[in-house]
């Protein structure tokens, strides 16, 4: 069994594999005050709440796009199973050819997003990750890794609005019924949710055009199950997608 985890701006995704089996899938917040020791306290809570034995964690990979707690979380996991995790990044063994202009520039979760939509359906494929940052990635049907585009994420849209506009604020996000909203928390649904939605159905279209044919399309991410229902083309959602990603780099890793 081995610990992954994954770091994003908002929340870290914590989780046990074992073979193909995902154990268990948790989150916490991603705070830059925090320690170590916190995290790791943190993670000996998360595995305790499974009854998952320390003795049987064999290793762990960490995936992270916040430099600046990278350190903190190796030394939290080598807190907790006296282990020093993989970190996905230079040096590490992913099998994705990236044709970039700078392949080291690109976020470790897209690469492990990647890693795991190849697997799981081959290439070509659109991946759409809906996070703090709504990130599109395409692999073409060389299973090459071509690029994407990143724009706000949904909550980041409504936490700027809410700053910024006197008149609006922070509403639950609940599915629109219509378009057309008629008060200001359907129309902030209508055009974060539905606005999204419509985002991600156009650049579908236009990937596809530039790419010359069709490809899979694949959501994860934590506004996956709101807004992807909303589009109008045919999207895999794969809740799962990183951690099982981060199995396939651990095990192309391990020594």
């Amino acid at each position: 069994m081995i610990l992954a985890i994954d770091m994003g701006n908002s929340h870290i995704s914590i989780g046990c594999l074992e073979g193909d089996r995902t154990v268990f899938v948790e989150r916490i917040s991603t705070d830059k005050s925090k320690t170590a020791l916190e995290y790791a306290v943190n993670f000996k809570t998360v595995l305790e709440l499974y009854n998952i034995s320390l003795l049987d964690i064999e290793g762990a990979i960490l995936s992270s796009v916040v430099p600046p707690l990278t350190q903190e979380l190796v030394k939290g996991v080598e807190k907790t199973i006296g282990k020093t995790p993989l970190v996905v990044g230079p040096g590490i063994k992913t099998g994705l050819n990236i044709k970039m202009d700078d392949p080291k520039s690109i976020g470790s979760d897209l690469i492990v997003g990647a890693v795991s939509a190849i697997n799981y359906y081959g290439g070509p494929l659109i991946l759409i990750d809906l996070g703090t940052a709504n990130t599109i990635s395409v692999v073409d049907k060389s299973n090459c890794y071509i690029g994407g585009s990143i724009s706000p994420g949904v909550r980041l849209s409504m936490e700027a609005l809410a700053a910024k506009a006197d008149q609006l604020y922070r509403v639950s996000m609940d599915t629109p019924v219509k378009a057309i909203g008629k008060n200001t928390i359907d129309s902030l649904n209508s055009g974060l949710l539905l606005g999204a939605a419509c985002t991600i159905d156009g650049m579908i279209d236009r990937v596809e055009e530039e790419l010359g044919y069709k490809a899979k399309c694949v959501a994860t991410g934590s506004f996956a199950t709101k807004v992807i229902p909303l589009c109008r083309h045919e999207i895999i959602i794969n809740e799962k997608l990183v951690m099982h990603g981060l199995k396939v780099i651990y095990d192309k890793n391990r020594v």
